[in-house]
């Protein structure tokens, strides 16, 4: 009789399981799989004769992100999911005068995984704004590491806050957009 209620518990105990899976499996979400450094590079022009000059540098940075669709599951499969190799490229130009110091740039990336958001606003958000916001920390530790094996004074980017930076290029996204429809209504307005 023991032996069958064990069965019973262990079935039960299967079904739970297989439920709590399946409804896992349907919850939107993303998550990062795959981290990796896609190239580094730091030109060092005007070595050795820049160490001889006074150190007062101009610091120039600039980020770019892209993102490719490597996979996704097809249309009539019961869980959505796509991957995505979404690439940060940081690029930090370093000048002393007129000279330049050094060029590091770095494009970190990282493959994602998005799993039943199906909302083209949503993706773009994750790919836009939460995936470089979760690569740049790799990025600025490459950035220093490389800058600190030239020799060069210690270089700590300021962290970044790529969603508040997303945000706002969409809001000047969508006022522009609202501009040229304004501008575009009152050309269509007949002349009394």
């Amino acid at each position: 009789m023991s032996d069958n209620a064990n069965n019973q518990n262990e079935q039960l105990h299967d079904q739970v399981a297989q439920t709590a899976a399946r409804a896992a499996a349907s919850r939107a979400g993303y998550e990062l799989v795959r981290l990796y450094a896609k190239n580094c590079s730091l030109e060092t022009p005007e070595l050795p004769e820049i160490f001889g000059t006074p150190w007062k540098p101009s610091v120039k940075v600039n980020f770019a992100t892209h993102s490719k669709l490597l996979n996704q599951s097809k249309d009539d499969s019961p869980v959505k999911l796509a991957s995505y190799e979404v690439v940060l490229r940081v690029t930090v130009t370093c000048t002393v005068g007129e000279k330049t110091a050094y060029i590091c740039e770095v494009n970190q990336a990282g493959i994602f995984v998005l799993r039943n958001i199906v909302k083209q606003e949503e993706i773009e958000a994750i790919l836009g704004a939460i995936a470089p916001n979760t690569l740049f920390p790799y990025a600025r530790e490459s950035i220093s590491n490389l800058v600190n094996r030239a020799t060069f004074p210690a270089l700590n980017l300021t962290p970044v806050d790529f969603v508040n930076l997303y945000r706002a290029r969409k809001i000047q996204e969508a006022q522009k957009q609202a501009a040229a429809q304004q501008a575009a209504e009152k050309k269509e307005e007949p002349v009394a």
